[in-house]
């Protein structure tokens, strides 16, 4: 995903009080944030690597683990990368965390406050 140099991509589920706060705290980085919901927002493979390779993550560390899907559904079970790509595009309510991406970097913001790990990438390239 490329980006324009102020700009910031932000996933986030909009009823989680916590994602709420995350949003608040993006708006205090950059004046121009494109907001989409994991419900709602089209994910592709494609796109999905691209995050988890920005992210530096497996998919199954986005997930909540705690959620009863999750539980009856994926906990236990083996599966392989587009298993994993799978899960994330058909269950978007497991993601336990809002994500931000921003100047070619990305972060899991599992505390609103991680959002400015992004400020601090954005400051290093000036």
């Amino acid at each position: 995903m490329k980006l324009r140099r102020d700009e910031m991509v932000l996933f986030l589920d909009c009823t989680s009080s916590t994602h709420k706060k995350t949003r608040a705290y993006a708006h205090s980085i950059s004046g121009h944030i494109q907001e989409y919901t994991f419900v709602d927002f089209k994910f592709t493979k494609s796109i999905w690597r691209d995050i988890l390779t920005m992210l530096a993550v497996e998919p199954k560390h986005l997930l909540n683990k705690a959620d009863p899907k999750y539980q009856k559904e994926i906990k236990g079970k083996a599966f392989d990368e587009d298993g994993w790509l799978n899960i994330l595009i058909n269950n978007p309510c497991l993601i336990r965390a809002p994500i931000a991406l921003m100047h070619d970097k990305a972060v899991f913001c599992v505390s609103p406050k991680d959002i400015y790990k992004l400020q601090s990438a954005q400051e290093a390239q000036f």
